[in-house]
């Protein structure tokens, strides 16, 4: 219990004040804890993190797939996994513990988190096959990739009143439209379709 409410205290100082604000001393005064109770659970402040990022990641990726798991087509379910994951990076608590991730977090701890991040990925496969990709695992990769340009997108919105939301509104239905349409199956050209550099050119 002392665990969980020192990662409670973590994320509510993480969203109030950002990385600076991450110290052993005002962790232990958030959570009520003597400082030195503090070290009896995390050594250092790049493992408080890591177990911010250990538990709040795969609790992440269930609310992506609980909103894709209510929807009936495929094409739906990937709007709700493009629209799930820009949503949660709107989140204070979810932009700062990913930032804090970034600066505290050694190269072995980062590749640790970068795996179970994987997750998210793989929700996604049965629906691009569903779809009628050949390659759901390339497509799912390259739909992440539209993703995570959508949330560096949301981090540029400043603020949290009604312009902001409608910004990031905005960036969500971007990356909704460029995703679906750049999921579609290639298939054969038409017959008689014109193909090659002279087609680009025109003629």
């Amino acid at each position: 219990m002392q665990r969980a409410a020192l990662l409670d205290a973590a994320r509510a100082l993480l969203a109030e004040g950002g990385r600076e604000a991450l110290g052993f001393g005002a962790l232990a005064a958030r959570a009520g804890l003597a400082r030195s109770s503090v070290y009896e659970y995390f050594r250092s402040k790049s493992e408080l993190v890591e177990a911010l990022c250990t538990v709040d990641l795969p609790l992440w990726a269930a609310e992506v797939e609980a909103g894709m798991a209510v929807r009936d087509s495929a094409v739906e379910r990937v709007e709700a996994y493009v629209r799930g994951q820009v949503a949660l990076a709107t989140d204070p608590v979810h932009r700062a513990v990913v930032a804090v991730a970034e600066y505290e977090l050694d190269d072995a701890a980062r590749g640790r988190i970068r795996a179970a991040h994987v997750g998210l990925t793989a929700m996604v496969v049965s629906t691009l096959e569903d779809l009628g990709h050949d390659r759901p695992g390339v497509a799912a990769a390259l739909l992440q990739g539209v993703v995570e340009a959508a949330v560096r997108q949301t981090e540029r919105v400043r603020g949290e009143d009604a312009a902001a939301a409608e910004a990031v509104r905005e960036i969500a239905d971007a990356a909704v439209r460029f995703a679906l349409d750049g999921l579609r199956p290639v298939g054969p050209p038409a017959p008689g379709a014109a193909c090659g550099p002279e087609a680009a050119a025109g003629s």
